[in-house]
């Protein structure tokens, strides 16, 4: 009853057309968000030598205090090379949850010699930020934080504790992302803003649809090994290590897990269908009605963006064989990357694998790392009101449904603690200025504005 409520409003919302934002202008948190997320590119937070995610965060830590927060209410913790930061804003109820609101200063590798402009110098150009994390996501946590500043100015004073948090290696291995969900295991919802958003028009540039994220696929590299005694290879054998490997991750390859959906994937495919082209869209529609649709299956698994969203896929990342050229190999390797359906153990994947392999001198081994398995957050009725309320009064009209994830947030360490937890960002981008993790990454500096008006909406509805 509860997520059937949750539903009707998010298919509600999407029976609206698309239309402009229509936004209220606040200059002084859109100049503040702006200028930190420039200053926060800057900070090259990379893992490893030189590692700055200590000084954005301290920088950060500053600029939330300027604007009211309490020094002592924010905590920057190192850990080995990094940080992670909680900042908390106290409410007037001590004994209700505490809103989170989630994301991470840590960036990925970016070589300035690959990137037609420095990565670690932003650059504002043809109505663009430019720089390594304007998308991914230091320009959507400054959003965040100029929001809470602006709400400050204007007096807000929520009921129940509103906490910001940064992890510090989200990109990497998670360490900080597990250590923040453990201190935050009481809250009552967390607003993952390095997940969801929303899509522009190609042509037009107007905004298409928002979708926010409710799941994701959960990750597990799972390690495959033949070993034989070897020998010289002027005597071969039928036992070869190579041959014997190679053979599995054939028949792996062609494997296709049980195909799924979920009450919040079935959201996604009927709605997305809309934006699709006509096959795809029946596909998407067909598949919704009914997952076993041999024709849907096949239409959506040879589509390298939909496969990922019917079911669990396993890929060969990784192989490494023999030990010389004139010999026979002793030992013979392979990595496995699943990306994993929510409600399936990575255990039970492994042993589908093994017997898809169908050979006993193949071994599998669990070496996955900074990852777990979590079930998808349920369609929250106060979520899911919020989140289209928000969206509606920015973009008027914009279709709003949820979303699964194929890739690891921090959201997962939170719902591992059975925390509710959502991907909520509301950065608009076409699809081909998609860039996070890759050369020149950017984002429209027009999606500032309307964010902010989105956060204050939504901020205040789930803290009051």
């Amino acid at each position: 009853m509860f997520r059937g409520v949750a539903m009707v409003s998010v298919l509600a919302a999407t029976a609206l057309a698309p239309a402009q934002a229509k936004v209220a202008v606040h200059p002084i948190a859109e100049a503040q968000a702006l200028d930190m997320a420039k200053k926060a590119i800057a900070f090259r937070s990379v893992r490893g030598p030189g590692n700055q995610t200590p000084q954005v965060l301290a920088y950060l830590k500053a600029q939330l205090v300027a604007g009211g927060f309490k020094s002592d209410d924010i905590e920057i913790t190192p850990v080995d090379d990094t940080a992670y930061m909680i900042a908390r804003w106290p409410g007037s109820d001590p004994k209700a949850k505490p809103l989170v609101i989630s994301g991470h200063m840590d960036v990925v590798e970016a070589k300035p010699a690959d990137w037609q402009r420095d990565p670690f110098t932003p650059v504002v150009e043809n109505g663009y930020l430019f720089g390594r994390g304007a998308t991914d996501m230091k320009l959507d946590g400054t959003i965040a934080i100029a929001s809470l500043l602006e709400l400050k100015r204007e007096g807000y004073k929520p009921r129940r504790d509103i906490i910001i948090e940064f992890s510090g290696d989200e990109e990497t291995v998670m360490k900080t992302s597990e250590i923040i969900a453990g201190k935050l295991s009481n809250a009552d919802i967390v607003l993952n803003i390095d997940g969801g958003g929303g899509a522009l028009d190609e042509k037009t540039g107007k905004p298409l649809y928002f979708t926010w994220q409710g799941a994701e696929k959960s990750y597990s590299d799972f390690q495959l090994t033949v070993t034989n005694p070897g020998g010289h290879s002027s005597a071969p054998r039928k036992d070869n290590a190579i041959n014997q490997l190679a053979a599995a991750l054939v028949r792996i390859g062609k494997y296709q897990f049980k195909p799924e959906v979920s009450d919040l994937t079935r959201a996604y495919f009927i709605q997305a269908a809309k934006y699709e082209s006509p096959e795809t869209a029946a596909a998407m529609r067909a598949f919704a009605a009914d997952p076993t649709d041999k024709v849907a299956i096949a239409t959506l698994t040879a589509n390298p963006a939909t496969i990922g969203k019917i079911g669990t896929t396993c890929v060969t990342t990784l192989v490494s064989g023999g030990h010389a050229e004139n010999a026979l190999p002793q030992r013979a390797t392979a990595n496995i990357n699943c990306r994993i359906f929510p409600g399936h153990k990575p255990a039970d994947i492994m042993a589908e694998l093994a017997r898809v392999a169908d050979d006993p001198a193949v071994t599998f081994k669990d070496v996955t790392e900074g990852s777990v398995a979590t079930p998808a957050s349920p369609m929250r009725a106060d979520f899911v009101n919020a989140v289209t309320k928000a969206m509606g009064q920015v973009y008027p009209g914009v279709p709003v449904f949820p979303s699964q994830s194929s890739g690891a947030s921090d959201s997962m360490w939170f719902r591992a603690k059975g925390v509710d937890s959502y991907g909520a960002s509301p950065v608009f981008i076409k699809a081909s200025d998609e860039f996070s993790h890759g050369l020149n990454e950017r984002t429209p500096v027009a999606t500032i504005a309307p964010s902010i008006d989105y956060y204050l909406s939504l901020f205040t509805d789930l803290s009051k």
